[in-house]
């Protein structure tokens, strides 16, 4: 008896513990890889150079994007001028592209965050192990690691 009541003791000692060490939520995780997908977008240095966003997204792709998420098309001018509307849908196509990597790899983050930053370059969940996409996504996961201030 002695020995179980010792055990709920270091049981309970040890529960703060294991609560501070779990992972953080999916929703912290989706807002982390939304703003490492922002500061690792490509700096053309021309206002009209064709992507729109600070994320620097295509037409065509907003276009299939906007209709997921908004259900309806938003067009290039509306998302470029509308900071919180672009966020709104780059983190809807994050949240749903981050959930299939975590799936995809056992809920390997690092794994989930290359592929996906993969995909979001390339279209492809992989192959960009060299060349401009391999330094896109280690610059998406050097950001998605780096602490928040």
């Amino acid at each position: 008896m002695k020995f179980l009541l010792s055990g709920v003791i270091v049981t309970l000692g040890l529960l703060p513990l294991s609560v501070q060490a779990q992972p953080q939520s999916f929703d912290t995780q989706v807002a982390r890889m939304v703003e490492a997908l922002r500061l690792a977008a490509p700096k053309t240095g021309s206002a009209n150079d064709g992507y729109y966003s600070e994320w620097q997204v295509k037409p065509a792709t907003l276009t299939s994007w906007s209709k997921f998420c908004l259900k309806k098309e938003v067009s290039p001018t509306e998302f470029e001028n509308n900071p919180q509307l672009a966020r709104q849908v780059i983190s809807c196509v994050t949240q749903r592209e981050l959930k299939g990597q975590l799936e995809a790899t056992n809920n390997n983050e690092t794994q989930a965050v290359l592929g996906t930053a993969c995909w979001w370059m390339t279209g492809k969940y992989k192959g960009c192990d060299s060349g401009f996409s391999a330094d896109y996504v280690k610059k998406v996961l050097g950001y998605y690691q780096k602490p928040s201030k």
